[in-house]
């Protein structure tokens, strides 16, 4: 009878590429767990970032999310109160001979990014004023009031 070299070594290499291949599910439990608190490590050091800037007395510091708050007001205002008014009152001073007939009437915002980035804004302060009034807003990453899950 011939002796079987090397069978071990394909067993255990067999058994090792299963196990890579494999994962349990207190494996799968355990790396998700690590993740998540990457995760909130993550949240948590960016909003400390986010608290050192808006304390910064430098406009150009602290001020950048009121600009982008007060820039997509100020388009939606153009877009839908003034620029209204204008084509009217454009139309009107055609009419009365003030402005030439073939010229055109300002131009209307093209402003599809802005829609998208002022409704995010909007929905996440939704969801914030949402989250206050059922009283399940947290303050800080991780926290968890009695009862919470």
């Amino acid at each position: 009878m011939i002796p079987l070299l090397g069978i071990g070594d394909l067993v255990t290499g067999i058994g090792k590429v299963a196990d890579d291949l494999f994962t349990s599910d207190e494996e799968r439990l355990k790396i998700a767990m690590q993740e998540k608190v990457v995760e909130a490590d993550l949240v948590k050091g960016q909003m400390d970032i986010d608290k050192t800037e808006a304390e910064h007395p430098s406009v150009f510091v602290a001020g950048w999310r009121p600009f982008i708050g007060w820039v997509g007001g100020i388009a939606l205002a153009y877009q839908f109160i003034l620029y209204p008014l204008m084509v009217w009152g454009w139309s009107m001073f055609q009419a009365r001979g003030w402005v030439p007939t073939t010229q055109p009437p300002p131009p209307v915002l093209k402003a599809d990014e802005l829609w998208v980035l002022v409704s995010g804004m909007l929905g996440i302060a939704g969801l914030r004023s949402f989250d206050k009034f059922k009283g399940t807003q947290t303050d800080q990453v991780g926290n968890k009031k009695d009862g919470d899950g």
